[in-house]
């Protein structure tokens, strides 16, 4: 005679059986894409953390936020991924000027990414960065 589970427990695991069975048969499990969107290779680590750091700026920037005002490595930025900042907030202002800011945001988020993307991160340049000194 063992102790029967609380009902919350059976429920809950009830539940979690049946989104599993569910999950197995709506292309969950693998098989392979169903539709464009899933067959794109996602970007590489470096390409979305510069996609990520570069469109943070450059809609800070555009929107005009009080942190905005940091040199590039302040921000975090490589040179390259500075280039792309400059590029994005440029063409996002153009944008908004026509579209309206909702449309520069989103501008901005597609530009950084594609060009982050493209420079697998852009993580490689920085005419400032020196090996350090060997110690002695």
């Amino acid at each position: 005679m063992g102790t029967q589970p609380p009902r919350a427990a059976r429920y809950g695991a009830a539940a979690l059986l049946t989104t599993l069975a569910l999950g197995a048969g709506s292309g969950c499990a693998a098989g392979g894409p169903k539709s464009p969107q899933e067959a794109a290779p996602s970007p590489s680590p470096p390409a979305r953390i510069c996609t990520t750091l570069v469109s943070y700026w450059a809609k800070e920037a555009l929107k005009g936020s009080y942190w905005a005002g940091l040199d590039w490595e302040q921000k975090g930025m490589s040179n390259a991924q500075y280039a792309i900042h400059e590029e994005a907030v440029a063409a996002g202002r153009a944008e908004e000027r026509t579209a309206g800011r909702d449309k520069a945001l989103e501008l901005i988020d597609r530009l950084v990414a594609q060009r982050c993307t493209e420079q697998d991160g852009a993580t490689w340049s920085s005419e400032n960065w020196r090996p350090p000194s060997p110690a002695g």
